[in-house]
């Protein structure tokens, strides 16, 4: 599984070459957004599957949301950031939506105490194995706190823009990232 959601490649695209896709695609060229569609969803994939936990089809359906949106909103596009930094940011807005929805559905689920349970969400206390690799123990944390620490860890976010995009006050983000850390520590079996 971690080999599907590894990018094909780092390198980076061309950002001459995006504004020609934009152009086209907005111009009803579908061919340009499709290759606009292969040139960044492989890393967004990758992105919005952390987010997503792990699970496959959340991040498919936050990815393709994502592109949705995408397309509505080309012609708007103005180049004030990277192509490819807009579309990570429409992905995480869709992941994050696709997590909240989950979250809520599962209250209603579990009835009253559901509710209770979304202002925590509670993780795993803890893991069976000592041996867990990366990837599973990240599924493992809390959504916020596994948003948090795979914006800021792995794609490089800033606190202040974390916590705009997750609605939470910047101390809460460095909170969130401290137990993230943590629990990754304690579920992979290091100590502290």
């Amino acid at each position: 599984m971690l080999n599907a959601t590894m990018p094909a490649s780092r390198a980076p695209t061309d950002p001459v070459d995006d504004h020609a896709l934009v152009r086209a695609a907005v111009g009803g060229d579908m061919a340009a957004y499709e290759r606009i569609y292969r040139r960044h969803s492989p890393r967004m994939y990758a992105v919005l599957w952390r987010l997503c936990g792990g699970h496959a089809a959340r991040a498919e359906d936050a990815l393709q949301e994502a592109f949705l949106q995408a397309w509505k909103a080309l012609p708007g596009f103005r180049f004030d950031s990277s192509l490819g930094t807009w579309l990570h940011r429409l992905g995480v807005n869709a992941a994050l939506m696709e997590l909240r929805a989950n979250a809520v559905e599962q209250a209603c689920d579990a009835g009253e105490e559901g509710w209770d349970s979304l202002a925590t969400l509670a993780s795993v206390e803890r893991c069976a194995g000592t041996s867990m690799d990366l990837e599973r123990a990240l599924e493992t944390l809390p959504p916020r706190a596994r948003a948090v620490l795979v914006l800021h860890d792995i794609e490089g976010w800033k606190h202040q823009e974390i916590a705009e995009q997750l609605q939470m006050a910047v101390g809460s983000s460095k909170a969130q990232l401290h137990r993230a850390r943590g629990l990754l520590r304690a579920r992979l079996g290091e100590t502290a």
